[in-house]
């Protein structure tokens, strides 16, 4: 399986877990220019979620919230103020984390408020 595949399934899997805890997906691989793409936003009751989606198959080479680098950090909050100048009705907003390891089980972590 490549990369992206592990990645797009990862995403489905962070969408169907989101939606089960009650969020409303509002979009998804929002893209800002070439600053950042954000994997999910949803809405959890009042407040807008930015959710970074982080696939791993396995830990062998590190858990998937090690990949979430300062850098990458920095790039999502370019989009959440990019987003949030678009729409400017959201006044509640976080960023949330979500780890998705395939193997040996299927396991989803989430961190809120990142």
């Amino acid at each position: 399986m490549s990369n992206i595949s592990v990645g797009k399934n990862g995403e489905r899997i962070a969408k169907s877990y989101l939606e089960k805890q009650g969020y409303t997906v509002v979009e998804m691989n929002k893209r800002f220019l070439r600053y950042c793409e954000i994997d999910i936003i949803a809405l959890d009751k009042d407040t807008l979620v930015f959710c970074e989606v982080k696939t791993r198959t396995t830990n062998i080479c590190g858990t998937p919230f090690e990949a979430i680098t300062k850098s990458k950090y920095a790039n999502i909050r370019k989009g959440v103020f990019l987003y949030k100048q678009e729409h400017p009705q959201y006044k509640k907003y976080r960023i949330d984390a979500l780890a998705i390891t395939l193997k040996p089980e299927l396991k989803i972590e989430h961190l809120k408020n990142i």
